[in-house]
């Protein structure tokens, strides 16, 4: 089963902050997306809100990140990105759904 993650960043109100922030993820998405057994790592700026990033981690299953988190620039990131920010980073974590097959509806 996917095991796929959703991080909502939020950065200060200040536009350079914005933009290092967006260019920072879109980095970390190019190193990250060729991390063994990720699926995909995509990053998103909300179209009413510029201040809030949303990043989707897509991996082969729930210990996939293991190799997320011994990628060496995982140590960096975090301590990077974490002073443009208004607020901690927010991470839901979910299985995706197998849709591969038919359902009855009822």
């Amino acid at each position: 089963m996917v095991y796929t993650l959703i991080c909502t960043l939020y950065t200060l109100d200040d536009p350079a902050c914005i933009q290092k922030v967006k260019n920072k993820l879109i980095e970390a998405s190019r190193i990250y997306s060729k991390d063994k057994e990720t699926l995909s790592w995509l990053v998103m700026q909300d179209v009413k809100d510029p201040r809030m990033f949303k990043v989707v981690e897509r991996y082969l299953e729930e210990g996939s990140q293991k190799y997320h988190l011994a990628n060496p620039y995982q140590k960096t990131f975090d301590p990077w990105v974490m002073p443009f920010l208004a607020r901690p980073i927010e991470v839901l974590r979910h299985e995706e759904l197998d849709t591969s097959r038919d359902v009855v509806v009822e």
